[in-house]
């Protein structure tokens, strides 16, 4: 797919990777629709991509159809592409498991994630033509020590993933999940302070040159997964 032009939605696009991939989709002449929860960050991510901005809170069920609406009313009913950026993460021992917690997780990481897309299937499915990337994590692929939250709400995604994958390619449309390990971004800051670059990690420069590449595959093909590791991080 060539980007320029496309209308492009990236979840939780105000910080980290779906900042940095918005800029970079902007620069190839895309029109991208990036939503966060921060009217604050959101204003910052503007300045910074180009990109436009709503704000909106994925892990609103209540209220997705109305907020999807919005979304879809800014691109004139048609989007191209949705990445599936927004998530958020608990590390817990299983002596500290609470349905609180995997609530707060699943409601933006897989409910979400999975309600918001369904909103924007039938204009995609309309077109015969469009890419759904679910931004997943390397957690998807193995458990890991006080990771029953958050890698459980992954393999979730992965499975969702692969769902459509099998419903949607009749109709045209890529579904690709693309798994980043380390990252040097707000992730799991209760605040949301974004980690200075480290040599040795992978920054959302990397994450983002990969989304990108994912899109820009010619139409014919599609990449089903990809995962994404730092090369020595041990170092």
């Amino acid at each position: 797919m060539n980007v320029q032009g496309k209308n492009i939605i990236i979840t939780g696009g105000s910080l980290g990777i779906g900042r940095e991939t918005a800029r970079e989709l902007v620069e190839k002449g895309a029109n991208v629709l990036i939503t966060g929860r921060s009217e604050e960050r959101l204003g910052e991510a503007k300045r910074y991509t180009g990109s436009k901005i709503i704000k909106f809170d994925i892990s609103d069920h209540e209220n997705m159809h109305e907020n999807a609406k919005k979304c879809l009313d800014i691109l004139d009913g048609r989007v191209d592409v949705l990445i599936n950026n927004a998530g958020i993460g608990v590390r817990k021992s299983i002596d500290e498991l609470n349905i609180e917690d995997f609530l707060k997780v699943f409601n933006v990481n897989v409910f979400g994630l999975a309600l918001f897309t369904r909103e924007v299937i039938p204009f995609m499915i309309n077109e015969s033509y469009g890419t759904i990337i679910n931004i997943g994590s390397t957690a998807s692929l193995k458990g890991y020590k006080n990771g029953s939250i958050y890698s459980s709400s992954k393999f979730a995604v992965r499975c969702l993933t692969q769902c459509w994958q099998a419903e949607l390619r009749p109709h045209n449309i890529r579904v690709c999940q693309v798994n980043p390990s380390e990252v040097t971004t707000a992730f799991g800051n209760p605040v949301r302070v974004e980690r200075e670059d480290v040599d040795n990690k992978l920054t959302p420069k990397e994450i983002s040159h990969s989304i990108i590449s994912v899109i820009e595959m010619d139409d014919r093909g599609f990449i089903n997964e990809l995962n994404i590791w730092a090369t020595n991080p041990f170092d």
